[in-house]
């Protein structure tokens, strides 16, 4: 009963269901590129994950820019219906052009009680693309959204998933990871909005810069009146490799419910003559060093992505023997 095809298909073929969720999360009036991609729109992908079924393996897309000068407005669409489980995989790329192209897509997710959707992306574009986007979840009674934010590559990207806890003891968590090099802005972070009470959330945000990239973790707390014992974590975490690279932090609190528990860590490290020199003394080359240092800093990204792919293997191991 699993659909899953591209959105254009589902618009000929599932009608009723494109027209009840689209534009559902993400209101076409939302902002300028949302009205934008609704009017221009052409492709991207549709899932939906019938009530009560575990999808066996990953859902995995991808999505290329093959010209230059060009628009890429992709609209994904996905909802796992209650009692659920779906695990979505997206991976972006483009080669290097000349000119300048624009990425800007869409993504509504939907998950209805006690579903648990897991979302996916991994994004390397060039350094010629404006990746300019609008991401965002519903999670209602007891379900679980899942973000996994992957950010390489491209001129400038802003991105700012959103995960709207909707029901009782519904949980958002986000873990983004960007990479800014030479030239390249990566403005990213996360939306953990509390609607409702007995909701959890965790934002974990991880950047590193070098060569006068710049890294920026833009990120919304809300809390709304009447949403009790709301419990979230935020954490955000900044490499510097260099003298010329940038890093800013703008974290937005908003806590309308006495009751509710806060924490937010933030730190900014840099790589210091030091530590390269103390790694060289026990046999790293300067560029081992360096990488020893910037993976050890990726620890819960790593460990995460590692877990994601054991925990997979595992269940299909059980899975195949009974």
């Amino acid at each position: 009963g699993i659909i899953f095809c591209p959105i254009s298909e589902a618009i000929q073929k599932h009608p009723d269901l494109v027209k009840k969720y689209l534009g559902s999360v993400i209101p076409t009036t939302d902002h300028f590129f949302a009205t934008l991609n609704s009017a221009v729109f052409t492709d991207g992908s549709f899932a939906y994950i019938p009530e009560g079924v575990r999808c066996p393996m990953e859902l995995s897309t991808y999505f290329r820019i093959n010209a230059s000068n060009t628009g890429q407005f992709e609209r994904t669409l996905i909802i796992a219906d209650e009692g659920s489980e779906v695990h979505y995989i997206e991976g972006c790329t483009a080669p290097v052009y000349s000119s300048e192209s624009l990425h800007s897509a869409v993504v509504e997710l939907v998950a209805h009680k006690d579903a648990k959707l897991r979302y996916t992306t991994i994004q390397n574009w060039s350094n010629d693309v404006y990746n300019l986007v609008t991401k965002r979840a519903y999670a209602y009674d007891g379900a679980t959204v899942e973000w996994i934010d992957g950010n390489i590559g491209s001129k400038l990207t802003m991105k700012y998933p959103g995960i709207y806890l909707m029901g009782p003891k519904a949980y958002g968590e986000t873990l983004s990871i960007a990479f800014a090099g030479k030239n390249q802005h990566q403005d990213t972070g996360a939306k953990m909005v509390h609607m409702a009470p007995d909701t959890t959330s965790k934002i974990t945000s991880k950047s590193v810069s070098r060569g006068n990239g710049r890294s920026t973790y833009r990120g919304l707390l809300h809390v709304a009146k009447g949403a009790t014992n709301v419990k979230s974590t935020v954490r955000c975490d900044a490499l510097l490799l260099d003298e010329t690279s940038k890093t800013d932090t703008y974290p937005y609190m908003e806590i309308n419910q006495e009751d509710a528990t806060v924490t937010h860590e933030a730190t900014v490290g840099k790589i210091g003559d030091e530590q390269i020199f103390y790694l060289m003394t026990r046999g790293f080359s300067e560029e081992e060093a360096l990488s020893l240092i910037v993976n050890g800093f990726m620890e819960p990204f790593t460990l995460l992505a590692e877990h994601m792919i054991m925990k997979v293997d595992i269940e299909h191991y059980l899975k195949r023997d009974g």
